[in-house]
C-alpha cells in the first residue's frame, strides 16, 4: 500500500470538512479526515497479561541426545548406507571401513586372549598343586600375579578395538571366532535421525574424525533471547507454546548473562509437545507463560509504532480524533513488537496512516 507524500497529507487535511489540529497529545480528527488520511484502526490485541510473546527462538537438539559416529583408526571408507535426514535403528549399518590399523589391533586381541587362557590354566594348575602342599605359596602368588596382568591386557586389546568405532557385540563376535580382518562396519547406537554426514565412499579418514552424527529427535531443546526487561519475569519451570506449530515444553533454564551484540538474555526450554512439526535448527517465535499479575504488554505491529522525539508512540482513537500515549518497547521482532504501557486493553490504535499522525503531531501538517 503507498501512503501520500507529506505535501499530499496536508492538501488532504485542506480539503476536510472541519477544523483539524493537535494540541498536547490530542489530535482532533473527523471520519472524512481519517479516511482522506488513509487511517486505519484495530482493536489492542487480547492483553499479554501472563504471556511474554513473540520471542526469538532457535530449535535445536540437546547435547545428551547427539552421537559422533568416528573411528579411532585411520581408514578408507569403502560403503556408506545412510544419508542426512534418514531415521535409522540402534544396530543398523552405517558404512564400512578398510584399516590395515584394524587388522593389527584384532591379531594383538587375539594373541591377549591366547595369553589370558594360558595364564588362567596355570592359576588353576597351581591352585590345586597349593592346596596339595606340592608348590610353595610364593610360586601361587606369582602364577596368580600373571594371570592378573594377562587378564587386564585383554581388556586393554579389548577396548582398543572397541574405540576403532565397532560395538561390543562384534568385540565379542571376533574373540569368540577368532580370525583377522581389514574390514570394520559401524553400526548406529540409537535409533534416531541422521542430522549430519561427513563422509563419502573412497574417503581415506584419519582417526577421530567425526563421519556422522545422529540425533533422538525427541523431546527438542529451545534456546530464546529474551531481553533483559522481560528474563527477570522468567523462571525454570514456566510452561512455553510456538505458535502456529502446536509445539510447547517448558522453561528449564535461564541465563544470568547478557549477550555482547543484542543485549539479551539466553533462555533455553524443553519440547515435548508436537516436536515433529518441527525441524532442527529451525528459527520461530516462542511464547512464555508468566504467572498471571506479573506482566502487562501487547504485541502489535510494528508500523503501528511512531517515533516521536526518541520515543515509541502509539496513537489511540477516541471519538474526537486520536491521543498520542507514548509506550515502552520490550521486545522488537521483525514485523511485531511487545510494547508496555498505561492501556486498558480496550482501546483501539491506529495501525495505518501512522506517519500522518506523526506528522500532525510534530506541527507538520494540519488546516482548516
Amino acid at each position: 500500500m503507498t501512503y501520500p507524500t507529506t505535501a499530499a497529507l496536508i492538501l488532504a487535511l485542506s480539503l476536510g470538512t472541519s477544523t483539524s489540529w493537535a494540541q498536547g497529545n490530542l489530535i482532533s480528527m473527523n471520519e472524512k479526515q481519517r479516511q482522506n488520511l488513509g487511517i486505519a484502526t484495530a482493536p489492542l490485541p487480547v492483553s499479554g497479561n501472563g504471556d511474554i510473546a513473540g520471542l526469538p527462538a532457535k530449535v535445536t537438539v540437546p547435547s545428551n541426545q547427539i552421537y559422533i559416529i568416528s573411528t579411532q583408526t585411520p581408514a578408507m571408507i569403502t560403503r556408506i548406507w545412510v544419508g542426512t535426514g534418514d531415521t535409522v535403528r540402534k544396530g543398523q549399518p552405517l558404512l564400512s571401513l578398510e584399516s590395515a590399523t584394524m587388522a593389527e589391533t584384532q591379531k594383538l586381541l587375539q594373541q591377549a586372549k591366547s595369553q589370558n587362557q594360558t595364564a588362567r590354566r596355570s592359576l588353576a594348575r597351581d591352585e590345586s598343586l597349593w592346596k596339595d602342599g606340592i608348590i610353595s605359596e610364593s610360586r601361587l602368588i606369582e602364577t596368580q600375579a600373571r594371570a592378573s596382568e594377562a587378564s587386564a591386557l585383554l581388556a586393554e586389546r579389548s577396548e582398543a578395538l572397541r574405540l576403532t568405532g565397532i560395538s561390543e557385540g562384534q568385540v565379542r563376535k571376533i574373540m569368540q571366532q577368532g580370525g583377522v580382518s581389514s574390514s570394520i562396519t559401524l553400526h548406529a547406537p540409537i535409533d534416531g535421525v541422521v542430522i549430519e554426514k561427513a563422509a563419502e565412499a573412497g574417503q581415506w579418514v584419519d582417526s577421530a574424525i567425526s563421519m556422522f552424527k545422529i540425533a533422538k529427535l525427541s523431546p527438542l531443546s529451545l534456546e530464546i533471547q529474551a531481553p533483559a526487561t522481560l528474563a527477570r519475569n522468567i523462571k525454570v519451570g514456566n510452561p512455553l507454546e510456538i505458535p502456529g506449530y502446536a509445539a510447547s515444553g517448558k522453561v528449564t533454564a535461564v541465563g544470568r548473562s547478557l549477550s555482547n551484540n543484542s543485549q539479551s538474555v539466553l533462555v533455553r526450554a524443553t519440547l515435548d509437545k508436537g516436536v515433529e512439526n518441527l525441524n532442527v535448527g529451525q528459527f520461530v517465535e516462542a511464547s512464555i507463560k508468566i504467572p498471571a499479575g506479573n506482566l502487562r504488554q501487547w504485541q502489535i505491529p510494528n508500523q503501528a509504532i511512531a517515533r516521536i522525539a526518541g520515543q515509541p508512540t502509539i496513537y489511540i482513537s477516541i471519538p474526537t480524533g486520536f491521543r498520542a500515549q507514548t509506550v515502552k518497547i520490550l521486545s522488537e521482532g521483525p514485523q511485531n513488537s511487545i510494547i508496555d504501557g498505561p492501556l486498558k486493553g480496550d482501546e483501539k490504535i491506529a495501525v495505518q496512516g501512522v506517519s500522518a499522525l506523526k506528522s500532525i503531531s510534530m506541527g507538520i501538517g494540519g488546516g482548516e
